[in-house]
């Protein structure tokens, strides 16, 4: 196994110094993680590889013609199975003391720092993620679970004393764990957003279950069989997936299950939610549900950043982010000027095999993701709107066999087209030009999602302003890295409000342990 560098990868350090060194990890681990594709992936229930009798085929978004594995069609049994584990797990687990559950967990990081080279390729391959953002998420899963350790031990286990009274008794407040968590991850960050809750349920005394998505499955069946060939006692991690619906229902609506992680469509979020609380008894639903995140660009603005902030954005990852910049609000004195920056650094972007060492955008993930940018270029052509950049799919060589689509940038719909509602997810933005500050949040908030948002001024008073009045929970101001994306576990918190989340508490941020524990008030007479 190589090395790893000193340099450290994250999304606000993308491109700096010290890449060179990181592209030489990759580029010596590229041989010998392409020969692994093609292979079968079990499932991991109760600490064993378990297989199914139905198989499907996992192909890379970058040639349809690599197949990188198969992978188990999961039944409603293996769900059974693997939460029976779980349960079973669950009482050694708990009890532990939990400085040995941030030991265990430590050691979880660990192993997924040392096969991280590894882990990003096969990202690169199965998602269509450029090398940095594949490094980027496979460091961001260790930080998740770093970052939750090092909050049970700042809180000391969840206990707080109120000390002994007069009358001869004592009181504690202890967070305990709920039980059995279902992690339902998706296609676009498969191994950071399964490795971040599966991090928190297990350190906090859970046990858990996982299901990842059905088009990124061998990137979250790598990472689980990094995770279980650490000394994790057996069934307190598990693994099932399938490529139909049945295994993620019968996980969440049919199973012995105490909690839910999901993140996904707010569509199927919601409706997972609803169904959910029909149970016999309430359980927490953690639900990240997408957004259709703004960019206000005022008239103060430096417009060099504010177009690189926007393309960073709308076009990272092909515009597949929950985070990602979908539309884009300019006040109208700079209207021109920030289009030209925009379309000018837009026109910059080298697209390919993300895997390459100079290419920063890959493919869409399948024909359904093509069929929506397809749609939308459509739609927006037919209303009125004018396609400044983009709008093509690519051809010729790898693009032939790949979904390969122009990033686009659409300006002159109404204020009220569903471009500036729906999110898509992919490579599109919208622009529209306002008046003011005031203007402009108002169409920002205008929307029932509420995750991301960034703002481009130099007047510190649109700033505060900015801050106090957007309906979102991830704000930024002036980042050149990315409007509107880009958080990172103890630095930047990630979580939304409104529409985008069910909780109030983000991701890799100081109150999302709390949510995978209950209070327990204990009062003992002497």
């Amino acid at each position: 196994m190589t090395e790893s560098p000193v340099t450290k990868i994250t999304y606000a350090t993308l491109g700096g110094d010290g890449m060179q060194d990181v592209h030489n990890a990759l580029e010596a681990e590229m041989d010998r993680v392409v020969q692994s594709f093609g292979k079968e992936q079990g499932m991991i229930i109760g600490g064993s590889q378990v297989l199914s009798d139905e198989k499907f085929e996992g192909y890379s978004p970058v040639d349809g013609r690599i197949l990188l594995g198969t992978f188990q069609n999961g039944t409603k049994e293996h769900v059974r199975e693997a939460v029976s584990a779980a349960r079973k797990a669950l009482p050694q687990w708990s009890a532990l003391h939990w400085q040995a559950r941030v030991e265990y967990l430590r050691d979880v990081s660990e192993a997924i720092r040392r096969a991280r080279w590894e882990l990003s390729l096969i990202l690169g391959y199965e998602v269509g993620k450029n090398r940095m953002e594949c490094v980027g998420e496979v460091e961001e899963c260790c930080d998740f679970i770093d970052y939750y350790c090092d909050r049970m031990e700042e809180h000391d286990g969840f206990v707080t004393s109120f000390g002994d009274s007069s009358q001869g008794q004592s009181s504690l407040s202890v967070l305990r764990p709920y039980g059995v968590w279902a992690v339902i991850s998706p296609f676009n960050f498969p191994m950071a957003l399964t490795a971040g809750p599966v991090g928190a349920a297990l350190v906090t005394g859970n046990t858990v279950v996982v299901k990842p998505s059905p088009l990124t499955p061998f990137s979250a069946a790598r990472l689980a069989q990094v995770i279980s060939e650490t000394d994790l006692p057996d069934g307190a991690f598990n693994f099932v997936t399938g490529s139909n619906e049945v295994v993620s229902r019968s996980l969440v609506l049919g199973s012995d299950i105490d909690g839910v992680v999901f993140t996904g469509s707010y569509e199927i979020g919601m409706q997972l939610m609803r169904e959910s609380s029909m149970g016999t008894l309430p359980k927490p639903f953690i639900a990240e549900m997408g957004g259709k995140n703004p960019a206000l660009v005022m008239e103060s603005a430096d417009l060099d950043k504010a177009a690189e902030g926007v393309k960073n954005s709308a076009f990272g990852l092909q515009g597949q982010k929950c985070s990602a910049c979908s539309r884009v609000y300019v006040q109208k004195n700079v209207r021109k000027d920030f289009i030209d920056l925009l379309l000018e650094k837009s026109a910059g972007v080298v697209q390919g095999n993300p895997l390459d060492k100079d290419v920063w955008l890959g493919p869409v993930i399948n024909e359904a993701a093509f069929q929506r940018y397809t749609r939308a270029i459509g739609k927006a052509v037919a209303d009125g709107g004018r396609i400044l950049t983009g709008g093509s799919r690519l051809s010729g060589g790898l693009f032939d066999h790949g979904y390969y689509v122009e990033p686009s940038v659409i300006d002159g719909l109404p204020l009220d087209h569903e471009l500036f509602r729906k999110e898509l997810f992919v490579p599109i933005t919208a622009i529209a030009e306002v008046n003011d500050l005031d203007q402009a949040i108002n169409l920002a908030n205008s929307t029932e999602y509420g995750l991301t948002a960034g703002i481009f001024s130099e007047e510190e008073n649109e700033v505060d302003s900015f801050f106090n009045s957007i309906q979102a929970g991830t704000v930024y101001a002036n980042r050149r890295a990315g409007a509107t994306a880009g958080a990172w576990p103890g630095v930047n918190p990630f979580g939304g409000w409104k529409g985008s989340s069910s909780g109030g508490s983000g991701a890799g941020g100081p109150y999302y342990l709390k949510q995978f524990l209950r209070e327990q008030s204990r009062l003992r007479v002497y």
